[in-house]
């Protein structure tokens, strides 16, 4: 992703309503590979504990938007509210600069 900034990122941060079912799993997988494959998407780290954390990297505001819009991924978000989130929160970044170590 170096040699694409800007790019930007969308920060998933979210709290279950319950301990995770299998549909969600099966679900966050479906929703990962499906994002995979849409224009502009960049790459994706995901973390849950008490707290998850899934952050998403995208070429543009744009793709971020055709994602967020995209029929299935629509239904995830609806199953997201009603059955599988306490609490979730969005946060879209403009990602200007980075670096990394690594041994």
């Amino acid at each position: 992703m170096k040699d694409l900034q800007p790019y930007y990122a969308v920060i998933f941060t979210s709290k279950h309503a319950q301990e995770e079912v299998e549909a969600y799993s099966e679900m966050a997988q479906l929703m990962e590979d499906l994002a995979s494959e849409q224009e502009g998407f960049l790459g994706m780290d995901s973390a849950r504990n008490e707290i998850g954390i899934t952050v998403s990297y995208w070429a543009s505001l744009e793709a971020i938007t055709r994602w967020k819009q995209h029929a299935e991924h629509q239904i995830a978000q609806q199953k997201g509210r009603n059955d599988w989130y306490r609490w979730y929160h969005v946060r879209i970044c403009k990602v200007e600069r980075e670096y990394d170590f690594n041994r």
